[in-house]
């Protein structure tokens, strides 16, 4: 489906920090450097952006000179995983407006430093998750995130161009510098996606069938964003995020797909104009919503089986003519980590 949400990160290690004492470089004086400090900060609903986030968390946790503090967005009313039919669609128009409800008590004050700042998130309906936006619109992220490297952290069936550049905006209002974004998509066949990624939302049916593999990410994918973590830990060591410059370039951060975003900028139109209508009947769960988000499933299946394949169609056919097009656009949402992989072979196990 169109923006369909892949599902995420509830990292179930307690936060974890190493004593300043035990940083294993010193100062020219002779006292014990300051560690540097790493925000994690994660929402999750079926441990798929956990695994992935682990991964990358690991190689810093385990370093004695980095602390990490690991932030749990919890909504006031948790969102279901699997979702109800309904309920999963109701949380379309709030998503598509970055209007998310709001989140219970941060354990943050907004005083802390932090030297970098890891953000995983998933894509629902073409924007980012609910909480994610909650909490980039939180007064405390400005306090938090104002001049801090960001890096990101997407993993979602295969659209996230234009969810990301929503997410960029907001960081761009609470003034943090986006520093790297990988992107982790789910590497079954487009169609087969298209009734998988359903099933393990609303269903909880992750294994794959009618010949179709199992939705999501693959085990192999999961363990081998760890090579972003063991970076992320040598850049540290090296002051490097002080700089302007991606930490992850070289290591096949993300790959952009720059044919769906015909594709995408449709469902993005569809999702917030209906999205518009459907928040006028009432709020989240309001029973006059019901029959317009009924209404709206049929309105998106059409769209799926016309306008998404007449899209891709057209431009295989007229690829040669948007090929300086398609290029430019490819360039542009795989920045500023990119797709090239010269050195991975530093960091893979």
């Amino acid at each position: 489906m169109l923006g369909l949400h892949s599902t995420a990160l509830e990292i179930a290690h307690p936060v974890t920090s190493s004593s300043p004492s035990s940083a294993s470089s010193a100062s020219p004086s002779g006292l014990a450097a300051r560690p540097k400090r790493v925000l994690v900060i994660h929402y999750s609903q079926s441990g798929q952006l956990d695994s992935v986030a682990e991964q990358i968390v690991a190689p810093l946790r385990a370093d004695p000179s980095i602390q990490v503090h690991e932030e749990t967005l919890r909504p006031l009313a948790p969102f279901p995983f699997p979702w109800p039919f309904i309920s999963f669609f109701d949380a379309f128009p709030e998503s598509a407006h970055l209007k998310p409800p709001p989140l219970a008590p941060l354990s943050l004050t907004g005083d802390e430093d932090f030297d970098l700042v890891i953000l995983p998130y998933q894509v629902w309906f073409l924007a980012p998750s609910q909480p994610v936006t909650a909490f980039l619109k939180h007064p405390l992220a400005a306090r938090l995130l104002k001049g801090k490297p960001v890096v990101t952290v997407i993993a979602c069936r295969n659209m996230w161009l234009l969810a990301h550049e929503k997410l960029k905006g907001m960081l761009d209002d609470v003034g943090a510098r986006l520093i790297d974004n990988v992107v982790l998509t789910d590497p079954g066949p487009t169609l087969a996606t298209f009734f998988t990624t359903p099933a393990w939302l609303i269903w909880g049916r992750k294994r794959g069938f009618w010949g179709m593999p199992d939705a999501g990410l693959s085990a192999t994918q999961i363990r081998s964003s760890g090579r972003f973590g063991r970076a992320l830990r040598d850049a540290l060591h090296g002051d490097l995020e002080r700089g302007t410059g991606p930490l992850l370039a070289g290591l096949g951060a993300v790959q952009a797909n720059a044919r769906l975003l015909i594709s995408e900028k449709a469902g993005t139109r569809s999702f917030f104009l209906w999205g518009k209508l459907i928040m006028a009947a009432g709020g989240p769960g309001a029973w006059a919503r019901k029959p317009l988000l009924l209404l709206y499933v049929v309105f998106l299946l059409a769209l799926i089986v016309t306008v998404v394949p007449v899209s891709l169609t057209l431009q295989a056919l007229l690829r040669p003519l948007f090929k300086g097009w398609l290029t430019k656009m490819t360039a542009q949402f795989e920045c500023p980590s990119g797709s090239a992989t010269d050195r991975s072979h530093l960091y893979d196990d």
